[in-house]
């Protein structure tokens, strides 16, 4: 999507968009979208998903594996012990070290629980996995993250799913400025305007599905959330203007362009 490239866990990814699975009408669509996008990784929900495909095609068959990553993902997981559990299957089947921890605090907000998530990280740095954390917006809460060892640390911008986008920036900033590792906003975004403030604070790539998934046009929603997001990032190294109090004329007032053109040989 751009000059550079995505890296985390030692990996390099050409987009700093990462799309999701759940929530399509239809597999085929799923598929459709992220090739619109043209991402190269995807999450799993470990929970959600048959592995084994021993009933039937499943979502995994709607992936090409040979270019999209797969990213298992610990959703519906309220527990430190059934996060730990949903992450080592997920990297036993599909044979990945990667894996999106989600450890949620409740039904309603889907919030995160920090102190299990933050028991969980350690544990599962421990074990060899490359661990892409969803966390809340604390920027100490953050710091630990990294302090752990996580591969990248993915803030929530607003509750998932819930479409509202980045609704405390000052605290994405402060991550921003304490983190070394990769920061990937997660949760929240319900169009591309949301993409492009994200990734115009300095973030390293989103994570999103809903705002995709359950648009009107999904395909075309992907390739729209794929434009903003690389014209967020080039927008952030390109170096914006200072903003002013009041108005400065784009034009020269001396020189060659002072006066205005003469016509007709007046």
């Amino acid at each position: 999507m751009s000059d550079d490239v995505l890296v985390v866990g030692g990996r390099e990814f050409r987009s700093r968009l990462i799309l999701g699975t759940g929530k399509y009408p239809s597999h085929e669509l799923m598929r459709a979208a992220h090739e619109a996008a043209n991402v190269d990784m995807v999450t799993v929900a470990v929970r959600r998903v048959d592995l084994t495909g021993r009933s039937g095609p499943s979502l995994l068959d709607f992936i090409d594996r040979k270019r999209v990553a797969l990213l298992p993902n610990t959703a519906g997981c309220y527990t430190t012990e059934d996060a730990l559990r949903a992450a080592r299957l997920g990297r036993e089947a599909l044979g990945t070290e990667f894996v999106k921890l989600e450890v949620l605090g409740d039904e309603k907000t889907l919030l995160p629980d920090v102190v299990a998530t933050l028991e969980a990280t350690r544990e599962l740095v421990r074990e060899g996995f490359k661990v892409m954390v969803y966390t809340s917006d604390d920027p100490i809460v953050a710091a630990k993250l990294a302090d752990l060892g996580a591969a990248a640390v993915m803030p929530a911008g607003s509750p998932i799913g819930s479409g509202l986008g980045v609704l405390n920036p000052v605290n994405l900033r402060l991550i921003l400025e304490a983190l070394r590792v990769p920061v990937i906003l997660d949760a929240g975004v319900g169009t591309a305007s949301d993409v492009t403030l994200a990734m115009e604070l300095g973030v390293d790539g989103i994570l999103l599905n809903t705002g995709v998934a359950l648009a009107k046009d999904p395909v075309r929603m992907a390739r729209a959330m794929a434009a903003a997001c690389c014209a967020g990032h080039d927008a952030f190294h390109s170096g914006r203007i200072i903003k002013r109090l009041h108005g400065s004329a784009s034009s020269p007032l001396e020189g060659h362009f002072a006066e205005p053109p003469r016509r007709g040989g007046a």
